[in-house]
Order: C-alpha cells, then structure tokens, then sequence
C-alpha cells in the first residue's frame, strides 16, 4: 500500500484542483505563453481607423456631430472600401441634421456599414439591449460587440453570436470575416497575431481626405471605433497586453480569416495522458532512482508541451497541459519530500518569485518593516521619485510624502495602515529635485518571519490628472476664445437666477453679436477671423470684469450675465458701455479692426423666467437690433416675442393655403395710353383665407419671401398666369402677361430651364410672357443674374425693370443687364401734374428709354390728366387705377374682352 500512496495523494489532489477549477488559471497561462513564443502578422485585409487623441484634438469636441461618421463614409466610399465596421454608439439621437446626414450616407453606402449592438448591465441589475436607432438599422447591418471578461480580468474568448430580443445577431468580427453561424460556440482568439501587425490609421487623416491614407484603405474591410485612451475603450489580453476595442475586434476576426479559431482539446484526451504518466511512474518508482524519476519526468513535461506548441502552431488546437503538469508538478514534490526540507525550499521559492514580481512591476513597489522603514525599493519607485534603491533603504516611508491631496492634514503610512487592504488612496509626493506630483496608493499589510510588514503600490497619476483637467476644461470652455461655451453659460446664469430668487435683485443677460463679420472671414480668412473673435472676447472681459459671466454661444454671438447686484446703472446703461468699447478698434495679431456689435437683452424676471427662457427672449430681441437698430442694443419686450408668433403663425397657415389651394390670381389691365386699348396685364397673387377673406399680398408676401414655401407660390403664378395667358391667345386675344420674379427663384434651379418647360407645357407664346423684376433680385449674384437673363431672352421671353427709379444704382443696370422695357414707379407718377421735378424724372426717363430701344409703362395712373401728359412725352403704355384695379379673370373679361355672355371660354385657362 505504501508504494501507491504517492500515486494515491496525486489522484487526490488533481481530483481537488478539478473540481475547484484552479487548473484554469494555469491553462491559460500555458497558453498564453505559447502565444508569446509564437508569431504571426496579420493579413492586411482589415484597418482600423482609430478615434486617436490627435483626432479628438483636431476636432476639439467629444462626442463628434455624426455628420463627422457621415463625411468619414462619403471618403470611405470614394476610396474603395470593401465593409465598413462603426465601433460606436448610435443608440441614442443627436442633432437631427447630423442624424439626417448620418442617413443619407449609410444609404449611400447600400448595405456595406455594420453598425454595433451591446448589452448593458442596469442598475437594478437588469440588462439593457442597446441597438442602433431605427432610422440608422434600416440602412446598415447590426452586430454584437460585446466580449466576456474572465474572473482574471482578460479577455480571451470570442463569440460568433448572440441572441439579442429573440433575433440572432453575429459578432463583429464574425461579420468581417464574412463567417458566422449561430450554432457556432465561442472560440479562443489567436493572442500569436500581434495587434502591432493590424494596419491602423487615424480618423482625421481620412476626414481630411489624406490621398496616400486612402489609397491604404482601397479593397480593405476597416474597423472605426476609439483608440485614445481617454475614451477607455480598452481591454487586457494575455501577456500583459491592453488593445482598444476595435483592435480586439479585428483579432478576433483575423483569427477566423487565418483558420485561427483556436478550441481547447477535450477532457478525454487529457485523461487518457494522465493515465499513461500514472503508469509510467508506477512502472518506474521503485526502479528508478530519485533524481532518474525527476528527469523522466520534465523530460515527459518539456515533450508534452513540445506537442502542445506543435499543435497549436499548426492546427486551431490548444493541448490542455494543466492537470498533466500539475500531476508531473505532484511528482517532483512527492520524490523530494525525502530529499529536501520543503519549508526552506518553498521559503526561498516564495521569496525569489518576490523579488522577480516587485523587481519587474512597471509601478513602484515600497514595503517596510513594522517601524515603517523602507525594505524593498523596485525600479518603479526609483523612476517615479528619483531616488535609489540604496538611498532608500531603511529610510521611513514618510520621506516620500507631502500631504493627502483631499485633507489639510499630513499624510502617513500609520493612517493607511489602519484601512482595509487594498484601499486606494491619493496624496502629494516629492521627488528627488522637489517637485511635488500626485500618487495612487494600494496598501496591505501581512504578517512576515521577522514582524509584521507593509506594503504599497505607488503609481504617478500627474500625467492623467492633467489629461483629466484638460477633458474638463474643453467640456465647459470654448476652445477658442477661452470663454464659457453654452452648457457652462446655462448652469452659471441658472445658478444666478436661483440666487435672485423672487427678491427685487434682476438678472440681466445680453446678446452680442458682430456687424459684417462675416466680410471679415471673407476677404481676410478665417485665421484672421479667429484672431478678431479672440481681441473681442478679452474686450468683452474687460468690460465685465470678474462680476459676470461672458460666454461664447456660436459664431460670432456672445453672451454676458450680470446679477442686479454687480450692474453698474441700468441694463440699457450697460449695453450702451460695452456697445461704445467697441468704438476703439481691436487689435488682431498687428492689424487693427474696426468692428460694431448690435446687443440683445433681456432681464429676469420679467424677461424670462429660467435660463432658457431668458437666453431665447434675449435671442430674439438681439435679432430685432440685427434687423432694426444695427450696432445699437434692444431690450425684450413681450411685444417683439407676440410678432414672432405671430410671423410663425401665419407662415404655417401659409403653408397649408398652399396644400388648399387658397391662392388665386388678379390681374390689372395694361393699356395703350393714347386709346385706352388693352395690351396685357398684371398678375397679382391674393390669398382668399377661409375665416378673413380676401387677404391682401402686403400683408403676406413679406413672410413668403423669406419662407421655404416662397419658390413653389412663385412657380404656381408663373404657371397659372402662362396657362390664363394661353386661354386668351386662343380665344383671339394675345395679351400680355405681367409676372414679377421672386428671388427664390433665382436662387434654386434653372429658372430659364424652368420657364422653357412652363412654355413648352402651355403652349404660351414666348412674347406673351413678361418679367418683372427689381433691384434687389439683380443684386443676388450680377453674373449669374446675366447668364439667367440672356437665356431667358432667347426663348423670346420679356424682361422690365420694375419700380424704376426707386433704388441705388438703377441707371447702372440699364447698361449691365439684357432689359426689354422698365416701368416707371408710381411714387412718380401720382403727383405728376403737381409736382415738376417728378414731371421732370419721368420726362428724362421716357426720352432715354426710347434712346435705349426700351419700351416703358407707368403705374399708377388715377386720372384722365396724367394720362394725357404721359402721352404728350412719348410714353405709350400704362396701367393704374383709371384704368382699372386688380380683379377676377372674369371681371377683367367682361369689362375689357367680350360681353358677359362670351366670357366663359375666355376664363377657362384659369380653371386649367
């Protein structure tokens, strides 16, 4: 019996270890060893488009509007891209206009963007599923992301999928090697494939188009998530390595691409080679001698794990080596119980392994003896103070301390001798030369052969607390002017308000926003234009001093916040000082520039009742000075907030006269002044509004043309007039038709195009058809307004100048711009018999049409008179209230074409 009791106590104790699981720690160090002895590059086929501190840098905001995903796609798709893997939250919305943008580019891509999806644990324990929005899933394909942490912190095994809310979805990198299946189970990643060997590059170079970057990209599958540390995007992997998320990703998926799906062998083959080292040692126990036994057995350990190598590099195997070196392991010791004194062995085993773990920790390692003298001194401590070890052996621990950071009182390692093992704590260090740093500290204590000792894991935490700081700054500061940006403004001004309270002390906050800065970026660029914004920020502070806050909303708008208590004179006194500031110019760089503000104001509470009712009312009331009183200031008042509403009101009534059909058209004839025969009229668009009836354009047209609605109503009356326009020429009566051009019609589409179809369609001839337009429409763009013009003329179409007289420069655009006629303003015409200097204008201008081969008609004509003089200096044709009002097609037909009993075959183009 005794002969088996060392193969009996082996038994016992694997049969222990397998069924506590401690061999698993051991299986995964054998294996990652191999990883380590071995080495393979990776395919190439995958990059990694890495969210890199430069990157977050550059754009100098976190997170990044998705409109930045969107244009990184645009560049992707153009550079050739095989598939694309967003390593990225898209659970949640953002801006609309950047989500928009972010949709239109995954529908570009058609199908080639994989987008993440992720468990996440709650707080209640719960797991929540987060998927990519809808708008964003129905464009892209979804993927799982998530990886398992094992109990030892590392990440080592991989899934091919996992069901999320009844739907399987593949993994990530299932999904770029193009093999997942959901009866798969997970597999062990390839740790021999270095992560250095897997192609990256940086999310801002592709932004900016870098062509030698892209040209890396071409025919590749890229993987984009976050590599910069501060996103914490990280993970352990064996070795004492750490990957970012999208690296571990592309592991995983070159481990599929390369047949590198490793799986650990079965049990059953691990039994049956504990069966043979059993027998082989039964066999050889009492045959072989003590130190014969000890070197068939690492011989048989240096074989088997031979093998494991073999297999492992050859084939998707690991060799499960545990139990049979642990086994091999109880052998050894079984043999030397007899031979060695185990105590002393162990004692020194311990002690070496001390020394190797403390003298290769990349962090400092102190311990002391129960006096809090200095013991052991590694390297991580000598790189972090400066101090060597032979200086600082025997020295009390205290020699290297400050004080706690987050207590007034000095810190000692008696106060963390008293907490728990392995609490972390901060306090100030010194260095060697005096600087004082910040320091991370683990302290544990044990009971040693000579008293009780301490220890401490010392780490210099300076680096990431001014990363820390910096992240801070960048999330409550604009990043270029150093000022408050918007989130910072709404906490200080709402902390303000709370502090007012329903006491008489106000709030005041001002808007303040640049005349023509834009001209300043324009001719000067926009380095230049950032350096005025900065002179105007310090100008802005120097003005408020310490008492306010000045913050940067957007562009070139600012914000300042005042409490009643720091305000010095009135709200209006103060936007009156900070206003004349600006009367001495700003100095950029060494160019000095002369720059006016016009400032909105509001104040609490009359103003505004919270922060954001205040920043809106001050908002608005700073437009109004932009639109009324530039470079002067306005102060809210509930009547300017009532016509925005009122504005927005009637545009959206608008929109839906448009979906109604509420719109029709009037036309005011056009004579020949010396017969009174009608030649043509006017078409003038009227709204019939359900509850006030007719409406007239002055009271709606102003918000149309600066609405979104404004290019289709003017499309609809240049339609409907050619199509009325038609119905007469048909009918034997080719009159003219007057239109007047609206801007939006110039500034989107091909109006020339345009109008071609609209002829073409209605079959109008070309002559018929008459333009109206006016200064503030050749003004837009002069060019584009020319080659717009002259391809209008050549389809046969007419161009006037209308309201002549009435601008700056209209003279200048007789001779620039292809005119058929103009028509002469009424504020002329009106007192024309009383009045001899407009006789005189409109004189001039008849005699220099005629010379210019111009046609020319007046308006507003009310009388007999003024027509008679009108034709006495040459001017032919006219139009005004003598003559006629707007009115109905029918009205118009019945009193200048035919009887009543004919007039409806002439309206008929109206109802087409």
């Amino acid at each position: 019996m005794k002969q088996y009791r060392p193969h009996i106590l082996v038994a016992i104790v694997l049969a222990i270890v397998l069924l506590s699981g401690w061999h698993s720690g051991l299986r995964n160090v054998l294996a990652d060893l191999r990883f380590a002895r071995q080495s393979h590059q990776a395919s190439g086929d995958i990059v990694v488009i890495a969210i890199d501190a430069p990157s977050i840098e550059k754009i100098g905001v976190w997170p990044w509007p998705r409109r930045l995903h969107a244009e990184l796609l645009q560049r992707l798709e153009s550079a050739g891209v095989n598939d694309v893997v967003l390593d990225v939250d898209f659970s949640t919305p953002s801006d609309p206009a950047s989500d928009q943008a972010f949709v239109e580019a995954l529908r570009a891509a058609a199908g080639s963007v994989v987008l993440p999806s992720f468990k996440q644990p709650g707080a209640s324990g719960a797991t929540h599923f987060n998927r990519p929005l809808k708008q964003f899933r129905d464009q892209a394909w979804s993927a799982i992301v998530n990886v398992a942490v094992e109990p030892d912190g590392l990440v080592r095994r991989y899934p091919f999928g996992e069901r999320l809310d009844d739907e399987f979805l593949p993994s990530m990198g299932a999904v770029l090697s193009g093999q997942f299946e959901a009866k798969h189970p997970p597999f062990l990643i390839d740790f021999s494939i270095r992560s250095v060997s897997i192609p990256k590059v940086s999310f801002i170079d592709v932004l900016r188009g870098d062509e030698a970057t892209l040209g890396r990209l071409k025919g590749k599958k890229v993987i984009v998530g976050g590599t910069a540390l501060e996103l914490g995007d990280r993970f352990s992997v064996p070795n004492g390595g750490i990957v970012s998320g999208p690296v571990l990703q592309a592991l995983a998926a070159e481990s599929i691409i390369q047949n590198r799906a490793l799986r650990w062998t079965s049990g059953t083959v691990t039994a049956i080679g504990l069966c043979i080292l059993g027998l082989v040692m039964m066999l050889s126990w009492r045959r072989l001698s003590a130190g014969a036994r000890v070197i068939l057995l690492i011989a048989i350990a240096l074989a088997v794990e031979a093998c494991a190598v073999i297999l492992q590099t050859f084939f998707p195997l690991i060799l499960d080596t545990s139990l049979f070196d642990i086994a091999i392991a109880l052998y050894i010791t079984a043999i030397a119980l007899d031979e060695i004194d185990i105590r002393e062995l162990l004692g020194r085993v311990a002690e070496s392994r001390f020394q190797r773990i403390a003298m290769s920790l990349g962090d400092g390692l102190v311990c002391t003896d129960s006096n809090y003298l200095i013991t052991v001194w590694n390297p991580g401590a000598a790189a972090i103070f400066g101090y060597l070890p032979e200086e600082m052996i025997g020295r009390p621990f205290d020699a290297i301390s400050v004080g706690e950071v987050s207590a007034p009182s000095s810190f000692s390692i008696r106060d963390a001798a008293r907490l728990a093992a392995g609490t972390v704590i901060e306090f100030d260090g010194r260095r060697r030369n005096g600087e004082v740093f910040p320091v991370e500290a683990s302290f544990s204590g044990w009971q040693g052969t000579e008293g009780y000792q301490y220890g401490a894991i010392l780490r210099d935490i300076s680096v990431r607390k001014r990363e820390a700081e910096k992240i801070r700054f960048l999330a409550e500061h604009d990043s270029l002017t150093g000022l408050d940006n918007r989130n910072t403004l709404d906490a200080k001004l709402a902390a303000m308000i709370s502090g007012a309270g329903t006491g008489a002390t106000e709030v005041a906050l001002l808007v303040i926003g640049l005349d023509g800065f834009q001209q300043i970026n324009d001719m000067l660029g926009h380095a230049n234009g950032d350096l005025v914004l900065r002179a105007v920020a310090e100008r802005l502070k120097e003005q408020i001093g310490r008492d306010g806050v000045v913050a940067r909303l957007s562009g070139d708008e600012f914000a300042i916040a005042i409490s009643g208590a720091d305000m010095t004179g009135t709200i209006a006194q103060a936007a009156e000082r900070i206003r004349a500031s600006f009367n001495a110019p700003v100095m950029a760089g060494a160019r000095p520039h002369r720059v006016k503000v016009s400032i909105g104001a509001a104040v609490f509470p009359e103003g505004g009742r919270n922060a954001d009712e205040l920043l809106s009312n001050s908002h608005l009331a700073f437009c109004r000075a932009k639109s009324t009183r530039r470079g002067g200031h306005v102060l809210f008042e509930s009547a300017i907030r009532q016509e925005v509403e009122s504005r927005l009101t009637l545009e959206a009534e608008l929109a839906l006269a448009v979906e109604r059909g509420e719109f029709e058209l009037f036309y005011q004839p056009q004579v020949h002044l010396a017969d009174g025969h009608l030649i043509g009229a006017e078409a003038l668009i009227r709204w019939r509004h359900p509850v006030h009836g007719l409406v007239s354009p002055g009271e709606f047209m102003p918000v149309v043309n600066i609405s979104s609605i404004s290019e289709r109503i003017a499309n609809w009356v240049l339609e409907t007039a050619c199509r009325q326009a038609r119905a007469w020429e048909l009918a034997g009566h080719p009159l003219r038709v007057g239109i007047n051009l609206s801007p939006s019609q110039l500034h989107s589409g091909d109006l020339a195009q345009s109008i071609a179809d609209i002829l073409e369609a209605t079959g109008l001839t070309p002559s018929l058809l008459e333009l109206e337009v006016t200064e503030d429409i050749l003004l837009v763009d002069e060019q584009r307004v020319l080659d717009t013009f002259l391809r209008i003329q050549q389809l046969g179409v007419r161009i006037v100048f209308d309201d002549f007289g009435t601008g700056y420069a209209s003279l200048s655009y007789l001779k620039k711009f292809p005119l058929d006629g103009l028509k002469i303003d009424r504020s002329f015409v009106l007192e024309l018999l009383a009045d001899p200097d407009d006789a005189a204008i409109v004189s001039s201008t008849v005699g220099l049409s005629r010379q210019l081969g111009l046609s020319v008609i007046a308006e507003g004509i009310e009388n007999r008179a003024t027509a008679d003089l009108l034709v006495s200096m040459g001017c032919e044709e006219g139009q005004g209230y003598f003559f006629g009002r707007p009115m109905p097609v029918a009205a118009l037909v019945s009193q200048f074409l035919v009887t009543r009993g004919a007039a409806k075959e002439l309206e008929a183009g109206q109802a087409a």
